[in-house]
């Protein structure tokens, strides 16, 4: 019988995904992106050749079929380009166009979405700003949601999206030059380009639902890639700090079209310690400048720079609070920690075990980044360890105090940790359960 698992970010992005997709394909028939747009970022490590992911499913470099969702807004500019995702991975000698499948239902990201984005951003005051990468993913999210986008499927009648694409780029140019300050865009430009674009991914457009149903009917196993991190989700995040999609388990039903009882095994990947790119709260939040800190050594030893935006992350220690959260938003199954090695050395480390606000605690983060600013972390603390955790293989050969802070962090989230990463190649893995056999 088929077996599907989801895999999500649980908190807020970068908790190296990618990777732990890659070497869970092996067992998968399919890999299936479901939300986001090319904003997200994924790096994998494979022998001494590294590759940089946005849109394509992480899958792509195993051989196996890869399918982008009509939960995902699309820049096929960004895919096909030149210089684009698919291009650069062909080049690498991975075949791409042959087992990728996008769905009709995607939205389309086109050049006024990133204008609208960028212009917006820059219109905010510096405590206002959301962070975004600027590549117009909330803009068209708010045109499907408005009911004026364009997707990939309109792309194959020209006429009929001619006509659409010169009322919604009429709304755009006026936001963009009366409220924004910016320059328009050419509307012919923009229409000849979409078009000449829909012809080239016209071959890899496919029924996504059908495909995935019956790939699954066929005994293949299915693998659901999330973008992103669940404390990102529009609906659960720290908003309005937050993404314009929906990040959690939840979103892979409709964001690909299957039903959710075809879903068996949710595993939230979580790194060792805690990231934040951009703007909004993080109450465990550590220096990441002073030489010598906790915050310093993740930061550098962790090589904390986003994937997009190349931007520092921010960074601290654990929040099993927020882990809480995440678990019981995701219906979490297992858990896999990422980046172990990286607190190798250090003394001690502290755990975020819940918040105190106003003389109240808290033992779950709460919802909205106005209340998530309010938290004062309680930390709980225990010793850390000095021999090297890189690269390591077995449970029973990792230090005793690392497989302490584990175990706590394992009993403190209520979620069994399946799997543990100790380095960026694939072999880098400790197994203690396997999500497809579980």
């Amino acid at each position: 019988m088929a077996r599907n698992v989801v895999v999500v970010g649980t908190q807020w992005g970068d908790e190296g995904k990618g990777k732990i997709v890659d070497w869970l394909t092996d067992q998968a028939g399919g890999v299936v992106r479901f939300q986001g747009g090319h904003n997200a970022g994924h790096t994998l490590v494979i022998g001494k050749t590294e590759y940089k992911l946005n849109l394509v499913p992480s899958g792509i470099v195993r051989g196996v079929q890869c399918f982008i969702g009509n939960g995902v807004v699309l820049d096929i500019e960004h895919l096909l380009g030149k210089e684009g995702e698919i291009a650069r991975l062909e080049a690498g000698g991975i075949e791409v166009k042959s087992r990728l499948h996008v769905s009709p239902g995607c939205p389309l990201i086109l050049p006024y979405h990133s204008a609208l984005d960028l212009a917006r951003e820059a219109k905010k005051t510096l405590d206002n700003k959301i962070g975004t990468t600027g590549k117009g993913v909330g803009p068209a999210y708010e045109d499907k949601v408005a009911r004026r986008g364009l997707r990939v499927y309109d792309l194959f009648y020209p006429e009929r999206f001619s006509e659409k694409l010169a009322e919604v780029m009429d709304y755009h140019n006026f936001v963009l030059t009366r409220y924004l300050n910016a320059p328009p865009l050419d509307v012919a430009a923009v229409e000849a380009n979409a078009l000449a674009n829909g012809e080239r991914i016209k071959p890899m457009v496919t029924d996504v639902s059908d495909a995935l149903y019956a790939l699954n009917q066929n005994g293949q196993n299915l693998l659901f890639e999330g973008a992103q991190g669940s404390l990102l989700d529009i609906d659960h995040g720290t908003y309005p700090f937050v993404t314009s999609s929906n990040c959690v388990a939840g979103q892979v039903a409709a964001g690909c079209g299957i039903g959710p009882a075809m879903l068996h095994y949710v595993l939230g990947i979580t790194k060792a310690y805690c990231t934040r790119v951009g703007g909004g709260p993080f109450p465990s939040e550590l220096d990441i400048e002073t030489a010598g800190t906790p915050g310093f050594q993740m930061s550098g030893k962790g090589q904390e720079f986003g994937t997009v935006t190349k931007r520092k992350r921010r960074c601290g220690w654990f929040d099993a609070a927020l882990l809480r959260r995440s678990a019981r938003i995701n219906g979490l199954t297992g858990l896999c920690i990422t980046k172990l090695d990286v607190l190798d050395g250090l003394a001690s480390l502290k755990i975020c075990v819940g918040y105190e606000v106003e003389g109240k605690s808290l033992d779950l983060l709460p919802i909205g980044a106005d209340e998530v600013a309010r938290c004062q972390p309680i930390y709980e603390t225990l010793p850390g360890w000095q021999e090297s955790t890189a690269g390591v293989k077995h449970w029973e050969d990792l230090p005793a105090h690392a497989r302490a802070y584990l175990d706590r962090l394992e009993a403190l989230c209520g979620v069994p940790i399946d799997i543990v990463s100790t380095g960026p190649e694939r072999a880098e893995t400790i197994l203690k359960r396997h999500p497809f056999m579980a």
